[in-house]
């Protein structure tokens, strides 16, 4: 009964103290902004494969034949002049995928960073935690990529990293410039008997309002000392805005680690994508998508075949804004391989898979 009594007393007392402070308060959470995310989906693999998954090299939209929820969180943002600060929870089939080697709540800590302006004069920033992956065009959230569906590439490099980023962008906002210190190849927790950190940079130039080029390294490795195998990993990206309505965009990958960790023999991978979109209207958008992937070592993507993963594919989206807060999607996606590497329900290897996709995405 004291307990509660002091409980009644110290809230009455938060009360009168915040009607009283309303204006600092309000002053201090105005840089304070709440967003949030919903996309939904729901897919047919014509190769109706079984346990309703799609091939386990897709991380994103992985599910066949059911209903899901692809992504969804809730983010808190921060931001003054000297300081900013990003914290938001996730779950969805995006996140048990990507996020399986994280223990515990980690496997739904989509993003939680903070950073401190270095320079009052300029852009300068150091920011540390978890934050979206400085490599590739692609990212996890759905509305902010031309397609439903991620490139193979985007799935089989990282979406997220943790660690400390310095980054600088000039005053005409053409360049941005930064560099990395990172717990390794998409981890939150380090890599378990692994002591050396992996780093990384991005350059990002824009000439012109209308094109955008990047480019992003790793150095690294995702293994233990033990069998520490070094990764080094280039990727470029250009964005051209070609007229009001139409758009292009061209992606390329290389890859390459050590065979062994006392050789110095190197395996090699690579990966490109081209897009082009069209927009007619405010509400309206097509894509078209065209990729090619070459692990034949299965560096990143182990098929067990005879030439290793080469596999090529092709996908058309179209777009469909319901309302400012409201997209629907739909696309109808082909891959083709080299080698039998797609399993059918009656457990027979083909070569090729076609699926649909459709989505539904909220946000605010």
């Amino acid at each position: 009964m004291k307990r509660l009594m002091f409980a009644a007393c110290l809230l009455t007392t938060m009360q009168a103290q915040a009607q009283d402070g309303i204006p600092q308060l309000r002053g201090f959470l105005s840089p304070l902004t709440i967003s949030g995310y919903v996309e939904a989906y729901y897919g047919s693999n014509f190769n109706n494969s079984v346990g309703n998954t799609r091939p386990s090299f897709i991380y994103s939209f992985n599910k066949n034949n059911e209903a899901a929820i692809n992504l969804a969180f809730l983010r808190g943002s921060y931001a003054v002049s000297m300081f900013r600060a990003n914290l938001a929870l996730a779950l969805g089939t995006y996140m048990k995928a990507n996020y399986a080697l994280e223990p515990g709540f980690l496997g739904n800590f989509y993003e939680g960073n903070a950073g401190i302006k270095l320079s009052r004069e300029r852009n300068l920033w150091l920011d540390a935690g978890v934050f979206p992956s400085h490599i590739g065009l692609e990212s996890a959230v759905g509305k902010d990529n031309w397609t439903l569906t991620r490139s193979i590439e985007a799935d089989n490099t990282p979406y997220y990293e943790s660690g400390a980023r310095i980054g600088y962008t000039s005053a005409d906002e053409k360049w941005f410039v930064s560099a990395l210190i990172l717990n390794g190849w998409q981890h939150i927790k380090p890599v378990e008997g692994s002591s050396l950190p992996s780093f990384g940079t991005q350059v990002t130039y824009k000439p012109s309002p209308g094109i955008t080029l990047n480019s992003s390294t790793f150095l690294g490795t995702d293994k233990p000392d033990s069998s520490r195998q070094m990764r080094y990993f280039h990727n470029f990206y250009g964005i051209f805005q070609l007229d009001n309505r139409w758009a292009a965009t061209v992606n390329f990958d290389i890859g390459a680690e050590q065979a062994d960790k006392h050789e110095e023999a190197m395996n090699l991978w690579f990966s490109s994508m081209v897009a082009l979109r069209y927009t007619p209207t405010v509400n309206t958008a097509v894509a078209i998508r065209g990729e090619y992937y070459d692990d034949r070592h299965g560096i990143m993507i182990a098929s067990n075949t005879p030439h290793g993963f080469k596999t090529w594919g092709f996908s058309a989206n179209f777009d469909y804004r319901l309302t400012g807060n409201l997209l629907w999607r739909i696309e109808a996606r082909t891959l083709g391989s080299r080698d039998d590497i797609f399993i059918t329900r009656n457990n027979t290897a083909v070569k090729g898979n076609t699926f649909i996709t459709t989505s539904l995405i909220a946000h605010f």
